[in-house]
């Protein structure tokens, strides 16, 4: 079987800002809304068996006392954000397993979830359905892989390494020294992609990296000056490399068959009608009596 996990979050962006405006009878904005619970139908009716969905309950987590700066509510639209919930009660009533992170953040659930779904062995690749970088993390050969389902494009370690340059073990670290501008967190002055990739691709952590440039056994342009820079802002740097980290509890799932989408619950035809999408819920109807 194949796992496949979803950032809800991710895809209430995604809809939000490519479907057009709709209000349902109530007046409330549904647009985004429907375009997810659309998305999942469409990952199930493509032969999907095993789903979840992850996302964040809340913008602000832990990560946001540890630095400032992290990403918060603030410049999100409200049109947006009223939908979160709704996308939670919709995915829940299709019958999805639904994780609305509070304390951690939907990246975290996704890699817990991961996690547990690898130990599987019945589990034949788990399939991360979502393009944050931070999730490269946890891609493992061809068996733990990236979908950005926009583009359509799976990624697994070897695409891992040719975007990044680095192991997926190594993108921590990496988005440390180059920040990561989704996140909120900037990472360290002069540090790019490709300083960070070949620095990185030999000593693989942050870490390991020798004080001394000259001891770093790779070329890179500007080296001394990227080493005074990570020596003064080493602490931010590993602060950097916390919350790029994503926290994994294998406790959130308790195993894979709780994934399995057997049908709609009863409530979906009476969510479908407050979104003004009945046609949602005969597509769901439909696909359960063709499993």
């Amino acid at each position: 079987m194949k796992v496949h996990l979803v950032d809800g979050t991710y895809e209430l962006f995604r809809h939000f800002y490519g479907a057009p405006s709709h209000r349902n009878d109530a007046g409330r904005e549904v647009a985004a809304v429907r375009g997810v619970v659309s998305s999942v139908l469409q990952l199930l009716g493509e032969g999907a068996t095993h789903v979840g969905v992850a996302t964040d309950h809340v913008i602000e987590s832990f990560r946001n006392e540890l630095w400032p700066g992290y990403k918060t509510g603030e410049g999100v639209d409200p049109e947006l954000w009223s939908q979160a919930w709704p996308l939670e009660e919709s995915l829940t009533a299709l019958g999805v397993l639904v994780w609305p992170m509070v304390a951690v953040e939907a990246d975290d659930a996704l890699a817990s979830a991961a996690a547990v779904a690898a130990d599987d062995t019945g589990v034949e690749q788990v399939i991360i359905c979502t393009p944050d970088k931070d999730l490269g993390q946890c891609v493992q050969g061809s068996r733990v892989v990236q979908l950005d389902r926009r583009k359509n494009l799976l990624i697994d370690e070897g695409g891992i390494v040719a975007k990044f340059g680095v192991a997926p073990d190594s993108i921590p670290d990496y988005l440390a020294l180059v920040g990561d501008s989704a996140d909120g967190f900037p990472g360290l002055a002069g540090w790019g992609a490709k300083s960070a990739a070949t620095v990185l691709a030999r000593w693989g952590h942050l870490e390991a990296i020798p004080p001394d440039p000259a001891d770093w056994e790779v070329t890179v342009r500007g080296a001394a000056k990227l080493a005074v820079t990570l020596q003064d802002r080493h602490e931010d740097a590993v602060l950097f490399k916390e919350l790029a980290t994503l926290r994994v509890d294998r406790s959130l799932l308790g195993g894979v068959e709780d994934l399995r989408w057997r049908g709609p619950t009863g409530d979906f035809a009476r969510v479908c009608a407050d979104l003004d999408a009945s046609g949602l819920s005969r597509r769901a109807e439909a696909l359960a009596a063709a499993r």
